[in-house]
């Protein structure tokens, strides 16, 4: 596997991405003030993860004047529900998204405790991610929901309802509406699109993800990337676009032949560093849900 030497290597490609930029716009709360529990540890970003987030929020990421073209994709990244790969599949995107024309933003959202020390952090982190790979290569289907799955998905609506709400201050057409997650993200991506239709985006983009429901008859569009040297997930993917298709719903999928776990905006010199170009030819395809 090219990414993650085991899984538990995961930590160590997620602290080559490259920090976020010191410019990136000013974040919009998710909730109210007081809405949710106060943090009982600080937010950190720790060699590019963030980690304990408790208030999350969307940070947009917007085209240059005169170049939107009314879509807009929220992004979820990943990490295992315990931190977020912030610029490698999230901001990194969302600007990639941007100069094409689309209105991006960010999703911090809620996740599991990790200890603050960064030291202590690495190490929980990596011996959490060990243990998905070993599942993973024993074959074993995917586990129950994760601790926070459930609000890392009411996140997700949140955002797609806020979007919407304040689409025409961003220039948005509220029935254009995305959202594309990685990893953890992806299941999240995948939970929204077949949960509670107030939350639901009007398409969906599902990067090395899998699928907890079953695919309702008026799902959104689903575009869903995997690597075929993917251990953790590769087995998703083609059920996942079956189910889909099963379901009389649009879904386009590519399986790219090396990229790993985590590929994100990395470049490896392989097919799968396309994948966000793939993504974005989808999205000209795309009619508006009405």
């Amino acid at each position: 596997m090219r990414n993650w030497i085991g899984i538990a290597a995961a930590a160590a490609l997620l602290v080559a991405a490259a920090p976020a930029l010191a410019a990136d716009p000013p974040a919009i709360p998710l909730y109210a003030p007081g809405a949710l529990p106060a943090a009982t540890q600080p937010e950190r970003m720790d060699n590019g993860l963030l980690h304990n987030v408790s208030q999350p929020s969307l940070t947009p990421v917007l085209p240059a004047p005169g170049k939107a073209n009314g879509q807009a994709v929220i992004i979820a990244p990943g990490g295992g529900f315990l931190v977020l790969a912030w610029d490698k599949e999230g901001m990194a995107v969302a600007r990639r998204l941007a100069d094409a024309g689309v209105t991006a933003f960010v999703l911090k959202y809620r996740l599991g405790p990790t200890p603050n020390d960064p030291a202590e952090f690495m190490k929980y982190f990596s011996s959490e991610m060990g243990k998905l790979g070993a599942s993973a290569a024993r074959g074993d289907p995917l586990g129950p929901p994760f601790p926070t799955e459930g609000l890392a998905a009411a996140d997700a609506a949140a955002a797609v309802k806020l979007v919407r709400g304040r689409a025409a201050a961003w220039k948005v057409d509220p029935h254009r509406v995305g959202f594309v997650g990685f990893s953890a993200g992806a299941i999240t991506a995948a939970n929204i699109a077949t949960g509670d239709p107030a939350g639901r985006p009007d398409f969906v983009g599902i990067i090395y993800g899998a699928l907890r429901n079953p695919v309702p008859r008026d799902a959104p569009p689903a575009f869903i990337a995997t690597a075929a040297d993917d251990i953790l997930v590769r087995a998703y993917a083609a059920p996942m676009f079956q189910q889909w298709k099963a379901a009389g719903r649009p879904a386009e999928l590519h399986i790219f032949e090396r990229g790993g776990h985590g590929f994100g905006m990395n470049v490896q010199g392989s097919t799968s560093d396309h994948w966000i170009d793939e993504f974005l030819w989808w999205l000209q395809d795309l009619k508006p849900a009405r």
